[in-house]
């Protein structure tokens, strides 16, 4: 169980969710009306009043504002409330986001620094457990973009893939050396200027419901430990973040772990390119020309576009064993973030039908993705007079756009394949949302994954 949870049966103070057209009701009904208007509090979202006992703390009130039921009306309640302190939810409409929002509100980063003051702990309601198991998803994924590029290399973000497919009881296969060489190419021209070797983990798992040849789900991640951006270098300022370039692979794994916690009826596959991408005596060098997996020839037009080259391999890969339902995730373009800002995930699809079933995943679970057109008339940007194609476009709009159609090249026509460019940082602090690493995509990929198996 998560710290920010308390055990069923803990003794606990009621924490009352109401909202501002129910507020006279619940003053009236509890004859808390001339302490409640007192105090000025009118439930918005968020708002919390600490409300008086016989003993001294009798309990409290959360406001959670107009509306449909929202996640983040909970999600700075653990920081709000007394230290320490334990509590149950009463009236609140819906218990398991509740839930979702307290967990994710309540998560810090401490590996390094010494925790501050203890939160408030939650009792969760029963039938939330599939809340919690997401709430600890996003935390691991969390966890995993907010280690230190120090801590975090190619070799131990692999590790951690093996680490979690012995939790599950998956096959996880560590290609490297000569052998990564030969059958991802262009992920070991990624790597080939760091100290640190780069790593491709390829995680195998089968639901114990599903039949030996039951739908096949593969995910692919980006898992750029640290980007420089190469000989094309980037600034300082545009370098600072660059440990969380591997919150693809970070969100690819906390995706694969919910599915493996559910015993989804399905094949699951993931494949990870863990690799850094730096200056050094053997790094690739713009106009470079390396082969990639499937065969096809890319001129390097610029060495800061790694991201695409890391995950055609691993695409090429994936798309030769026909899975039902193919997705990448990857922190690939700074043009995502500009057409979209940090909140909204940039999905690229082949299918309408699964793009409509992440739009409204994402919409039903409060992680919203935005669909973008993989639109052909950009196609011949990516030409090259000395390979096939070129990394980098030749005019310089619709990054992300010519970046999923880079990737298109590497999956079958009539692949179900979804492409989330992602930013996984939150730049501040916001209830449920703290400042750091996120995992954008990961909850709507899962819960359209979900559904799609239990069709």
């Amino acid at each position: 169980m998560l710290p920010c949870f308390a055990e069923p049966g803990a003794a606990a103070l009621p924490l009352h969710a109401v909202t501002p057209a129910g507020l006279a009701a619940w003053t009236t009904g509890h004859g808390a009306g001339a302490f409640v208007n007192a105090s000025g509090f009118t439930a918005r979202s968020g708002e919390v009043l600490l409300l008086p006992g016989e003993g001294g703390l009798g309990g409290a009130l959360l406001g959670v504002g107009d509306g449909p039921s929202s996640a983040w009306s909970f999600g700075g309640a653990a920081h709000a409330l007394p230290a320490g302190s334990v509590w149950r939810l009463e009236g609140a409409p819906d218990p398991a986001r509740a839930v979702l929002g307290w967990g994710l509100g309540a998560y810090r980063y401490t590996r390094f620094k010494t925790p501050g003051r203890d939160l408030a702990r939650l009792v969760p309601p029963p039938g939330t457990d599939a809340a919690q198991r997401e709430v600890a998803a996003v935390w691991y994924a969390r966890d995993l973009i907010n280690h230190p590029a120090n801590i975090l290399g190619p070799r131990e973000l692999a590790e951690c893939v093996v680490a979690l497919g012995a939790e599950h009881g998956a096959t996880v296969r560590l290609t490297a050396g000569e052998e990564l060489e030969r059958a991802y190419p262009t992920v070991a021209a990624v790597g080939r200027g760091s100290a640190r070797p780069p790593v491709v983990a390829d995680l195998c798992w089968r639901g114990s419901a599903a039949a030996a040849d039951a739908q096949l789900v593969t995910l692919c991640g980006k898992g750029v430990c640290f980007d420089t951006g190469g000989y094309d270098l980037k600034p300082a300022a545009a370098m600072l973040r660059m440990k969380k370039d591997m919150g693809g692979a970070a969100v690819a794994l906390g995706v694969a772990r919910l599915v493996m916690q559910a015993d989804l009826p399905v094949r699951l596959r993931v494949l990870i390119g863990a690799v850094e991408n730096s200056i050094g005596a053997h790094a690739m060098r713009p106009l470079d020309v390396v082969r990639t997996r499937k065969g096809l020839t890319v001129e390097i037009g610029n060495t800061d576009a790694e991201g695409r080259l890391v995950l055609c391999d691993l695409l090429a890969e994936a798309d030769g064993e026909a899975p039902a339902l193919l997705m990448d995730f990857a922190t690939l373009t700074g043009a995502a973030r500009v057409a979209l800002g940090p909140d909204l995930v940039a999905l690229f699809a082949q299918d309408d039908g699964l793009a409509a079933s992440l739009l409204e995943a994402g919409a039903a679970a409060e992680d919203p993705v935005w669909r973008m057109p993989l639109w052909p008339g950009y196609a011949a940007w990516l030409e090259s007079q000395a390979a096939d194609l070129a990394n980098v476009a030749s005019k310089p709009h619709a990054g992300a756009i010519v970046a999923a159609l880079f990737l298109q090249r590497f999956v079958s026509p009539d692949r179900c394949w979804a492409h989330f460019d992602l930013y996984a940082w939150n730049d501040s602090p916001r209830p449920g949302r703290p400042e750091g690493g996120e995992a954008t995509g990961l909850r709507a990929a899962y819960h359209a994954i979900a559904a799609r198996s239990a069709r």
